[in-house]
């Protein structure tokens, strides 16, 4: 047996089914959006990663070629150490704060420090792997983040060689202070949101924003160090030593072997997601639940009109059945007192014309009620057709529920046939006077309607009663519970109509 699904349900799971998809796709736009943000927020780390790479380099180039325009002092040449120390005060005075020239010879003992006094027994060079390369390769070389021997605190040191007749006889080297750095990171850090580093050759910090003070001389983070030695460059997703997830880029320097890194906070990107994401699916669920609204409205109306529709059919069928009653009722009078079957068969069409007329009102109204101006107008229509000023029609609106408004339609209608066979509209000079207006009578609104003829032949009272009284006395008192008085003054017929409007 297949399970009957309301209509509510069904407009419902219609909406549902149109809405979903729309709120899913534009959910899909938002996050394609947000991948592309994403990719472009990492070329914007890796280029300034490599931008500040080259800063840093051109500062280190500057250094180094410092350096090696001292490694050619000619008290140097001489190993006049006093005098090469005016030499490198001067090279010093370029730096604001106190760093340090070391001059070590082949075995790594120290021959002089800027920071030692004259004659002071110097400790050999701190060993780092590479400490030697000056004398092996000629060139100058960077150290990785040690602690110095002299100072015992982290330093980096740049080493140029000092050459005698084209040999290298000592490491002449310079530790910048770890503050120039620092500087550096700090002039193109775009705000706080970002994580900057500079990492040696063992991936150590040696300058860092945020928290330098916690973090210099710590490796970076496992997510990190474990992408950095794998390629020169990368664009990676990391998590920081404070614990934020990072959309990171690095580079590693082909001078000196140092690595710049820096990470921009990925809550910058999924922040924003989160939140068109929910204001997509509050947009969708906003519209979803107008159109459930909407289809709960429509589907109530629907069933409305079902019913009402289910409810005309069943007074369709009322109204016909009461219909044929009453055309039945009205041949078996006409044609019962009938005495001439032609002038018999005029009055039965003429009733069932007002019948009509009064059919064609209520149907304009859908049934519902009918003027009593309109009634009134209809009814006699016919009878002043070209003499309109010999019937006067005086009465406010009022409606008129159908089954009244039937019956007074066929009463006025048997009033103006009398009158134009026997009262005042039988001759040229007679008129009629039809006024109405509304009453109260037992707690509920009624219609008073007066029918008044003068200026026709004396009037007598008939001898026998006939369809048409018969309708006025019995239809008002017995079908509607109204009353009707009916006077045959020699001065003109005068009828008192009274019935409730609803």
């Amino acid at each position: 047996m297949a399970l009957k699904v309301s209509l509510p349900v069904r407009l419902g799971v219609l909406v549902a089914g149109t809405l979903l998809p729309l709120i899913a796709f534009a959910a899909v736009i938002v996050y394609q959006h947000h991948a592309e943000n994403r990719e472009a927020a990492l070329a914007r780390v890796l280029e300034l990663v490599r931008s500040t790479s080259l800063i840093l380099d051109s500062e280190v180039r500057s250094m180094t070629a410092g350096l090696q325009v001292l490694a050619l002092s000619e008290a140097l040449e001489r190993d006049d150490f006093e005098a090469f120390r005016r030499d490198a005060r001067t090279f010093l005075q370029q730096y604001a704060e106190a760093q340090t020239i070391v001059i070590a010879d082949r075995e790594g003992r120290q021959v002089f420090s800027s920071r030692s006094a004259p004659g002071e027994v110097l400790p050999n060079r701190v060993a780092w792997a590479g400490a030697g390369d000056v004398f092996r390769t000629k060139r100058p070389t960077y150290s990785p983040l040690f602690s110095g021997s002299v100072v015992k605190d982290l330093i980096i040191t740049i080493n140029v060689p000092v050459f005698r007749n084209g040999d290298v006889v000592y490491d002449l080297s310079f530790n910048p202070s770890l503050a120039d750095f620092q500087r550096i990171i700090a002039q193109q850090r775009p705000n706080e949101h970002w994580t900057f580093s500079f990492f040696d050759q063992n991936g150590v910090s040696f300058a860092r924003m945020p928290n330098p003070e916690k973090t210099i001389g710590q490796r970076a983070s496992p997510t990190l160090f474990a992408e950095m030695f794998k390629a020169p460059e990368a664009k990676v997703a990391t998590v920081s030593l404070e614990g934020f997830r990072l959309l990171t880029a690095f580079s590693r320097s082909s001078l000196t072997g140092w690595t710049v890194a820096a990470g921009i906070s990925e809550d910058t990107l999924t922040a924003p997601l989160a939140r068109q994401l929910a204001l997509t699916a509050g947009i969708g669920t906003v519209l979803m639940l107008i159109g459930l609204g909407f289809a709960v409205r429509l589907a109530t109306q629907l069933a409305r009109a079902e019913a009402m529709q289910l409810l005309m059919v069943d007074e369709l069928k009322h109204r016909v059945k009461n219909t044929l009653q009453t055309v039945q009722s009205i041949a078996g009078q006409t044609f019962r007192q009938a005495h001439d079957i032609p002038d018999a068969l005029r009055r039965f069409e003429g009733r069932l014309a007002a019948m009509g007329e009064a059919n064609a009102l209520l149907s304009e109204e859908h049934w519902r009620n009918a003027d009593m101006a309109s009634l009134v107008q209809s009814a006699v229509e016919p009878f002043i057709a070209k003499e309109k000023d010999r019937v006067r029609i005086s009465g406010p609106r009022l409606p008129v529920a159908a089954p009244r408004a039937l019956m007074i339609s066929m009463i006025l209608h048997e009033l103006a046939t009398n009158a134009a066979k026997y009262g005042a509209l039988s001759n040229e000079s007679g008129k009629v006077a039809i006024d109405w207006h509304s009453t109260q009578g037992n707690g509920a609104p009624q219609v008073q309607l007066i029918w008044q003829e003068s200026g026709g032949p004396p009037v007598a009272e008939p001898k026998r009663t006939g369809f048409g009284t018969t309708l006025i006395q019995r239809g008002l008192t017995g079908q509607l519970g109204g009353r009707a008085e009916i006077e045959f003054a020699p001065s003109g017929l005068r009828c008192t109509l009274e019935c409730p409007i609803h």
